[in-house]
């Protein structure tokens, strides 16, 4: 798969699959249920799935792709596979606060290769470009057509007066008292994968998520920081976080920009 094509098909399944998510967005039924984990899923979860995993498999049929809500493939590994979110930020989404994205990541040893992340109701799009580093497309998001784009790169921290994003929906004390242990000029909010983009385009350095998360929640935004020169690692180690574990599970980490003085202690 040449790269060119790969951000191509990767960047169109996510704005289409955007399209199926705003007309559910718009109607009066989102169609909820809780899935076995007591976790909510809705039929936008459903249709951004059905369609994006289709459209992997009609371009990439050899490459194994990885998925939220199909959890027959998540005993499958691979060398080379995509890591999927069709609907990250489902609660955002059922409360109707616009912060939900479109996720999705090919991952290559380990390491998230390229990304896009699309928040279709907050009309952003951020993705890595065919030579790894990131962009912003500022519109008109047509499938088709590629819009303008902006070169995104996380800022240079002044560790006297950080600017630190946090979770709206997953917030807990543990974060809280960790966010403590820095001088911080500004706190924001924001769902889903929106925060590794705020990161990754200078508007906060730091983002510590202390929490349970999959790497379908993070290998997009992961991708999109890195290309913008920015670090995620985990929170104990302080290494790359790395993709294709067991269980697809991820370790409490820390999103940041290059110069923020990490606290440990």
């Amino acid at each position: 798969m040449s790269d060119d094509e790969l951000i191509r098909v990767m960047r169109r399944l996510a704005i289409e699959a955007g399209g199926l998510i705003m007309e559910i967005y718009a109607g009066a039924d989102l169609g909820t249920r809780a899935k076995d984990d007591d976790t909510p899923v809705t039929r936008a979860d459903e249709a951004a799935d059905a369609h994006i995993t289709a459209g992997l498999k009609a371009a990439y049929p050899d490459t194994l792709a990885v998925t939220e809500e199909r959890a027959h493939s998540h005993g499958e590994t691979a060398r080379r596979f995509f890591l999927v979110d069709p609907l990250d930020g489902t609660k955002e989404f059922i409360k109707r606060r616009g912060d939900f994205t479109v996720n999705i990541a090919l991952i290559e040893d380990g390491v998230p290769l390229r990304g896009v992340v699309y928040a279709p109701a907050r009309q952003r799009m951020f993705y890595t470009s065919a030579d790894g580093t990131s962009v912003e497309e500022t519109g008109p998001f047509d499938p088709q057509t590629p819009g303008a784009t902006r070169p995104v790169s996380v800022a240079a921290p002044d560790n006297d007066a950080l600017v630190v994003v946090a979770s709206k929906s997953h917030r807990d004390a543990a974060t809280d008292a960790y966010i403590a242990r820095y001088e911080v000029r500004d706190m924001t909010s924001a769902g889903s994968s929106l925060k590794f983009c705020l990161v990754a385009s200078g508007e906060a350095d730091l983002y510590p998520r202390l929490g349970p998360t999959m790497e379908w929640d993070t290998a997009a935004g992961d991708a999109v920081l890195r290309g913008a020169g920015g670090h995620v690692v985990g929170f104990d180690d302080l290494a790359p976080l790395s993709y294709g574990k067991p269980g697809y599970t991820n370790p409490h980490f820390i999103a940041h920009a290059p110069g923020v003085m990490l606290r440990q202690d």
